[in-house]
Formats: C-alpha cells, sequence, structure tokens
C-alpha cells in the first residue's frame, strides 16, 4: 500500500524528509497467513514536526533567496512515519518517486528526491541509509550520531550536521575524569546507537583510567525484566555516577522506575539525545534528573523562524491529517464534528500567535538548527551543481551535470565539497566520511518540573583544538545530582595520599586498589603514584616520604656537646702539660728534676703537648689534608712520647747498673745516645708514614653504608697495613717500655721513677687495647671519639703517672726534694 507524504510542495528539486510525529504505535503482530493491519501512531512528538517545519521554513528562505538557486525552486515531501517498517517504506517511495499523472508540460518533473533529511533515531537511520546509499542518494541526518555512520563502504552517501558519537563518548569519558569520578555505571539502548555510543564511551574512559563498575542495556519496548534488571544493579551499586546513552524514550522510563523505588542520590551523565528533551519534563520521576550533565550542539538562532511557526494553519496543508490533529490538541478543539464529539467545535479563529507552547518556542535551537543546515547544504550543493561552467566542471573532461537529468551521484559529488557559512556565522562543511566538526555545548539541567526545564551552559567541547583545550569549564556554579551544591564523590576506594602507592587488588579493576606506603629510600609526591620513586643518593624520605631531603651529614664538629667535651679536654692537657713544664723549669736545678734526666723530660712534655694538640685534627669536617694529617701527626706524635719513656726507663736501668762497683755503663748512654735514640726510634715511625702517604695515603669520603638516612663524613684509611703498622709500632714501643720498666720496678731508690713508668704503661696500654674493638665497633662520630679518647686517656695517664708525683714533691714535699732523701741509703749517682 502506497503511503504518500505527510507534508508536501512541488519544485523542481525535491528534498525528501522523514520525521516521525507520533512516538509509539499500536499494531498486531504479523502472522504471514493475512495482510497485516495498518498500526496506529500515538503520542504526538511536537519536537518532529518542529524539525519538519524547520526544513519548510528554510526551504521557503532559500526560494525566496536569489542568490541561491536562481530560476529553480525546492519542492518537499515530508513524510509521517513511526515504527521501523513505516520508515523505511518511505524512504522507499522517496527513492521510488511516486509518478503523478502529468501534462506535456511538467514531463520533465523530478520524481526522485535528490536528497533525504532524516531520521532523528540512529537506528532508523542506519536501516534505510544502507539501503538509501545503493543508489547513491544523499541521506542528510540531523540527530543520529552513531559513530557506525561514519563507515564510508557501508553508508557512502550519508552525512549529518550533527556530530558523530564518537567525539561525544570521549568527550563523556574526558567529563567524567576532570570530576575525578573514576567508578562509574554506564546505561544504554539496546540498539546500534547506544551499544556504539557506550562502547566508545568504556574504552576512552580505560584510557582516562576511569573504571566502569558495570553496565546493563535495555529497550523501552523490550521485555520487562530487563528493565528489572537495570533498576536492581543500579540500587546495589556503590558507584554514584551513571552514564546513559540512552535516548529519552528510555531515561523516561528509567527514571520513573527508579524514582518509584526511591533510588535517589546519583548524578546522570546524558547523551545528546536525552539531555535537553522536553518530554523528560512529562514524566513522573523528572525531579531524580534535576543535575544532570551531559553534551548537546549549541544552540543557535534562525531569525524568522517563530513567525514561521506561529503562522501555522490547517488551510496551509488541507491533505495533511497529522496538522488538523495537532491543531485539535493544541486548542482543545475539533475542525470536524464527525472526528470528535467531546470536543467544541473550532471557532476558525485560533491562532499560535499568543500561544506559548514547545511548538513556538525558538530560546533553546540546538537540533532544530541542525536541520536548518542540512536544507542549505543540499541547497548550495545544487546551487554549485547548476552553476557549473561547461570544460570546468567537476567530471570527466571538466563536464557539468545535466539539470534536466541530475544523477543521484552528482549532487553526491558536490555535496560532499560544500564549504558555506550560515548568516549565524556557524561554518558548515563535511569530513571524508561526511561528518561534521565536532562542537558541543556542556550542558547541567537546572531545574526540571512538570511542563518546564532549565539548562544552563556550563563548558564546551571542541574536537578541533588540540587535545589538551579541547574541553573547557566557563567557572559557572553547577547544581550536582539530587540538586546538591557539592561535588559528589564516585570512587572505587579514595585517593593514595603522597607517600603512598597503589597496589592493585586482585581479581578487581584498577580503579580498586589499597594504599601501601612506600618502601625505605623511596617517595610518591602525587596522588594515586602507581609507583615510588627512590631518592637521589645523597637523599632520604622526610617523614611523610612525600619529598626527599638532603641527608643529615655527621662528622664530629666543634661545635656539638661531644666535640666541644673533647675539645676542652684536649686544650685543658695542653695547659696542664705547659704548666708542668714551667714547674720543671723553674726548679730545673732541684735534686728531683736533676735525677729524673730533665732534659728528656723536657722532651716527653713536648711530645705530649703535640699528643694533645694532634687530637684536635680528629675534630671537625674532614678534608684530603686533615685526614692524611691526623693519622701521621697522631702516630709520629705517640712514637716520640714513648721513646721518651722509653729513654727515661733505660736511664733508670743503666743507672741502676752504673751504681754497681767497677761499672762504667753509663758513658755508652749518655746525653748524646738519649737523644739519638728518641730520634732513631721516631724516625722509623716516620719512615713507615712516608710510605704510606705515598702508596695509599688517607682520604675523606661519604659512608652511607652505615646508615640509611644519614651520611657519615669520615676518614679512609687508604692503606689499612700502613694504618696498622702505625700502630703495631707504637704498640711494639709500649711493650718494650713496659717489660723495662717492670724490670725496674723494685730497683732500692726512694723514689724510682721505673715505678711510675711501669704504672704509666700499664694505662697505656689497656686503653690501647680496648681501643681496637671499640674502635672498630663504634658507628659515625663515635669512631672519632673513641680515637680521641684513646690519645688523650693514654696522655693523660703518662702525663699523671710520670709528672704529677714530682710536681708533688716539688710544690708541697720540698723538704723531699733533697739529694740525700733521693738516694737514701745509695750512694749519689750522677745521671
Amino acid at each position: 500500500m502506497v503511503q504518500p507524504p505527510e507534508l508536501t510542495k512541488a519544485g523542481d528539486f525535491i528534498l525528501g524528509g522523514i520525521f516521525t510525529f507520533r512516538t509509539g504505535y499500536r499494531g498486531s503482530v504479523p502472522t504471514f497467513q493475512t495482510l497485516p493491519d495498518r498500526q496506529t501512531c500515538l503520542n504526538i512528538n511536537v519536537r518532529e514536526f518542529k524539525f519538519a517545519q524547520t526544513m519548510i521554513f528554510a526551504i521557503e528562505e532559500i526560494n525566496r533567496n536569489p542568490a541561491i538557486l536562481p530560476n529553480h525552486k525546492l519542492g518537499y515531501k515530508i513524510y509521517n512515519s513511526c515504527g521501523m517498517a513505516n520508515i523505511m517504506k518511505s524512504a522507499i517511495d522517496l527513492v521510488n518517486g511516486q509518478r503523478e499523472i502529468i501534462d506535456e508540460r511538467n514531463c520533465k518533473k523530478a520524481d526522485t528526491a535528490q536528497a533525504v533529511l532524516g531520521h532523528s533515531g540512529s537506528a532508523p537511520t542506519v536501516g534505510f541509509a544502507r539501503i538509501i546509499g545503493r543508489f547513491q542518494i544523499p541521506v542528510l541526518s540531523h540527530f543520529a550520531t552513531c559513530a557506525c555512520l561514519s563507515n564510508r563502504e557501508e553508508f557512502p552517501s550519508f552525512f549529518r550536521t550533527i556530530p558523530s558519537d564518537l567525539h561525544q563518548s570521549r568527550a563523556l569519558a574526558k567529563l567524567v575524569k576532570h570530576f575525578g569520578w573514576t567508578w562509574v555505571g554506564a546505561i544504554s539502548n539496546k540498539n546500534d546507537y547506544g551499544i556504539n555510543g557506550i562502547t566508545t564511551f568504556i574504552q576512552a574512559a580505560q584510557v582516562e583510567g576511569v573504571c566502569i563498575e558495570y553496565y546493563q542495556a535495555f529497550e523501552q519496548t523490550g521485555p520487562l525484566h530487563e528493565l528489572t534488571k537495570v533498576v536492581e544493579t543500579v540500587k546495589y551499586a556503590t558507584s554514584k555516577v551513571i552514564v546513559a546513552f540512552m535516548s529519552h524514550r528510555e531515561v523516561n522510563v528509567l527514571a520513573t522506575e527508579l524514582y518509584k523505588q526511591n533510588i535517589t542520590g546519583l548524578q546522570w551523565i546524558g547523551s545528546d539525545a536525552w539531555i535537553t528533551d522536553h518530554s523528560l519534563t512529562d514524566i513522573e520521576g523528572h525531579s531524580i534528573l534535576v543535575g544532570s550533565l551531559g553534551f548537546a550542539v549549541s544552540r543557535a538562532q534562525i531569525p524568522g523562524l517563530e513567525e514561521h511557526l506561529r503562522r501555522l494553519h490547517p488551510s496551509q496543508f488541507p491533505q495533511s491529517a497529522f496538522v488538523r490533529d495537532f491543531w485539535e490538541d493544541v486548542f482543545d478543539c475539533s475542525l470536524s464534528d464527525t472526528t470528535n464529539t467531546q470536543r467544541k467545535p473550532c471557532s476558525g479563529f485560533e491562532s499560535l500567535q499568543n500561544v506559548e507552547s514547545q511548538f513556538t518556542d525558538v530560546s533553546e535551537l540546538r537540533f532544530t538548527n541542525n536541520v536548518y543546515k542540512s536544507v542549505y547544504a543540499v541547497a548550495y550543493a545544487l546551487h554549485n551543481l547548476v552553476a557549473c561552467e561547461e570544460k570546468k566542471g567537476p567530471f570527466s573532461n571538466g563536464s557539468c551535470a545535466d539539470t534536466t537529468h541530475i544523477q543521484p551521484w552528482q549532487v553526491l559529488h558536490y555535496l560532499q565539497n560544500i564549504n558555506f557559512t550560515t548568516c549565524q556565522g556557524e561554518r558548515v562543511t563535511f569530513d571524508q566520511n561526511g561528518d561534521s566538526p565536532a562542537r558541543y555545548e556542556l550542558i547541567n539541567l537546572q531545574h526540571v518540573t512538570s511542563g518546564t526545564m532549565h539548562v544552563a551552559t556550563v563548558g564546551v567541547f571542541d574536537a578541533t583544538l588540540p587535545r589538551e583545550h579541547q574541553f573547557i569549564m566557563k567557572g559557572m556554579k553547577i547544581l550536582w545530582g539530587g540538586g546538591s551544591h557539592t561535588v559528589p564523590v564516585s570512587v572505587c576506594n579514595e585517593s593514595c595520599p603522597p607517600g603512598k602507592r597503589k597496589a592493585l587488588q586482585k581479581g578487581k579493576p584498577v580503579c580498586c586498589y589499597d594504599c601501601i606506603p612506600c618502601a625505605e629510600g623511596e617517595i610518591s609526591n602525587i596522588k594515586d603514584s602507581m609507583e615510588c620513586l627512590k631518592c637521589p643518593i645523597d637523599y632520604w624520605p622526610n617523614t611523610r616520604r612525600d619529598t626527599c631531603i638532603l641527608k643529615e651529614i655527621e662528622f664530629l664538629s666543634y661545635t656539638e656537646i661531644m666535640g666541644i667535651i673533647l675539645t676542652l679536654f684536649c686544650l685543658m692537657g695542653v695547659i696542664i702539660t705547659i704548666m708542668i713544664a714551667l714547674v720543671f723549669f723553674h726548679f730545673q736545678e732541684t735534686p728531683i728534676v736533676r735525677a729524673n734526666n730533665s732534659e728528656l723530660s723536657f722532651l716527653l712534655l713536648f711530645s705530649l703537648t703535640l699528643c694533645f694538640l694532634c687530637s684536635l685534627t680528629f675534630i671537625g669536617r674532614p678534608s684530603e689534608w686533615s685526614c692524611m694529617l691526623r693519622h701521621t701527626a697522631f702516630g709520629i706524635t705517640f712514637v716520640l712520647c714513648i721513646s721518651c719513656v722509653l729513654g727515661k726507663t733505660i736511664v733508670v736501668l743503666m743507672a741502676f747498673r752504673a751504681t754497681l762497683p767497677g761499672s762504667n755503663v753509663m758513658k755508652w748512654f749518655g746525653p748524646a745516645q738519649q737523644r739519638l735514640s728518641v730520634l732513631a726510634f721516631t724516625l722509623g715511625q716516620v719512615v713507615i708514614c712516608i710510605l704510606w702517604l705515598t702508596i695509599n695515603p688517607p682520604y675523606a669520603i661519604k659512608n652511607m653504608n652505615h646508615y640509611k638516612d644519614k651520611i657519615i663524613l669520615e676518614c679512609a684509611l687508604g692503606s689499612h697495613v700502613g694504618f696498622w703498622a702505625v700502630l703495631g709500632y707504637i704498640g711494639l714501643l709500649a711493650v718494650l717500655c713496659f717489660v723495662l720498666a717492670f724490670l725496674a720496678r723494685k730497683l732500692p731508690d726512694n723514689f724510682n721513677e721505673a715505678k711510675f713508668i711501669t704504672f704509666s704503661m700499664l694505662i697505656f696500654c689497656a686503653v690501647w687495647i680496648t681501643f681496637i674493638p671499640a674502635y672498630v665497633s663504634s658507628p659515625g662520630k663515635f669512631t672519632v671519639a673513641v680515637e680521641i679518647f684513646a690519645i688523650l686517656a693514654s696522655s693523660y695517664g703518662l702525663l699523671f703517672c710520670i709528672f704529677i708525683p714530682k710536681c708533688y714533691v716539688i710544690l708541697l714535699r720540698p723538704e723531699q726534694n733533697t739529694k740525700k732523701h733521693i738516694m737514701g741509703k745509695t750512694k749519689d749517682i750522677q745521671y
């Protein structure tokens, strides 16, 4: 059965239109045994009727414009088709052309439409665009956004003045990521539009680091259990954000059911198919959609459209049953007594001039503007075709199209290459896939009540800009889901703070993780870090492990308490030594000074002063020179000190031998020999130190192995053999001195110095024997402190044991400072 067009007008070129003026239909299920009953369409769809009227307005505007298609008129055939079968039938009718009975004057009248505008839905458009494309007749859609329609092999003649869902899906993923929602639910239609759109969104979301908790799909006309499953999923999900890639019909059904079950507080993210649809105001659960965010094509102004809509009257389309139904619905009257006896008859004076309705409202022209641009795109393509100059045409040998027999592929060629700017300043062009540039406004539903809807533009997305500048927020106040003024949180886990890293939970999406503190020596300085960064070798994490700080430098400093105490003891030793030297110098002619070999005593006091002073070289920041100085100065001064003590010990032994009758020992160890022995012993240590410094000297290092969070500045020994040779040489002389002093400890003098030397060397050896394990086991600056302590202890031991008893006699017991008292019962010996 031939289905006539709802609205029609003759012209030189015909533009076809397929719209659905009514949503929903009632019909029987085909049995294939009898002819099916004719479907009855139900509810009036004002938006679709406005699309059709906008198409008529644009055609009339073009026909009045002498600059476009002069001497040619555009006509139209607009079909009102509800249901996939009627839509497909309408498309085939436009391709075939319903031949009318014409006379000879109109024998060249076009039968086939030059282009087809529509449909608003992706699924119906996919259906008839695949068929019409085989005939190369252009199809232009103002609302079909399915990315599948960009396939030029499957849809070679398809164009659209609305961006592909490929861009919208990516924009939605950026939107979700922008607000920090990493745990979202996804719902779509169970058709090409919904499945392709949500699939692209999920892929883009994964790139942005967003996880999908669940994905459900259903159809308004599908089984009830599918809707029930979606509602149950939403009810028990933990995510608070829902990305709904659906038409307004599915959103109406789902929102109503959620409202009935009191499932509120959700943040809806919508596709352009429903986010600005005025039918949302008619549903019971419209309140739960307040705060929804979504992308829609940019608003536009079409001058003169409102006047055209308000001039609509049934007399303009006497053959249209829908226009009569629309008129009766708006004014609640009946144009015929036989159609509706329950309504009052129309007076004939009804007019839309003073009627405020969705049909006459031109404040939110978004998809309506796409219809307007589609008509102009075809008009400019036809204009370029008829304005072609022979030999300059785009076809073979520069030929042009025959305007009396225009082929569809010729219109297709010109349409592919159109490039014009509307009177509103909007550029219209198509890429190689027939897609328009992707530009969206971010819409926030701030007020939805019965019959009214208020939306606010809070951002823009322009896919033609560089990637980092595509999504821009305008800084306007956003009303969030459920009417909240606080940005909702929708994450599987709270963010990991700096100082911790994310550890994925086994078997769960990447957005579900545990926060693990960074390991020793590592930091993370950003939120949600997947791994911790190792600090440079000179740095260590702070307590929060979110930044690397310079490691503490440790060395024995003059400014710290331990360094100050050791310095004081060093200086005190120097002062005491100088004071004893002054006492000895002042009383150098007294018997006790002369009896104890004053020359060696002064040399010993000098060497002890150097021993105390060399302790100071161990304090302070180690350097190349201080490391070489401290060890060599220590070794040489201590050998000089022990050499003097050894010389004094030998003198005591020789003196005892000299008291025996006939002994002439003292001439073999007189002052000259004593000096030579001290010099010889000291030169031995000097040679060892020179070899040490020449072969592998000590040097300053940063010890990072003992402490993880500290750097110990210390002196490396260089040659361990050299260090232990220096200590061994000192130890050898000390043991020799101790043995000789021990042998002389019971000599029969009243003041036998060997006893004091024995005791001092006992202290000396004990100190240095205990020094070795303490030195090896002490960490950091305490190693140096132990070394200084050993030097001071042994130096003080020598000083006090050898010189304090003499000073005591000199200063406090002067009556004992006589030759008779010193020699006792032995004879006077000249040292």
